[in-house]
């Protein structure tokens, strides 16, 4: 018999698939993720050096740090427990 416990809130999943349509958006609520994010893509770089390396991003969101980590040469499998595009 498993006794294995859920971690994951649906409310919390479906609020992220309703934003899911403005992710890439600069102007929208994620402007500041969208801001940041070079400078967490060199926080990484500057101490895993992506280039030639794989990379797994759990809950990788629309996937903003994810595809910033390919363009730095990194292999990137991104996932998330989210449907929506």
């Amino acid at each position: 018999m498993s006794n294995s416990k859920k971690n994951i809130d649906p409310r919390e999943i479906n609020k992220f698939e309703q934003l899911a349509s403005r992710w890439w958006d600069p102007n929208s609520e994620f402007k500041p993720l969208h801001e940041i994010n070079p400078l967490r893509l060199d926080y990484i770089d500057q101490r895993a050096d992506l280039a030639g390396k794989r990379v797994l991003d759990v809950g990788c969101g629309g996937g903003i740090l994810s595809e910033g980590m390919a363009t730095r040469g990194a292999n990137v499998t991104g996932i998330d427990m989210g449907e929506a595009p």
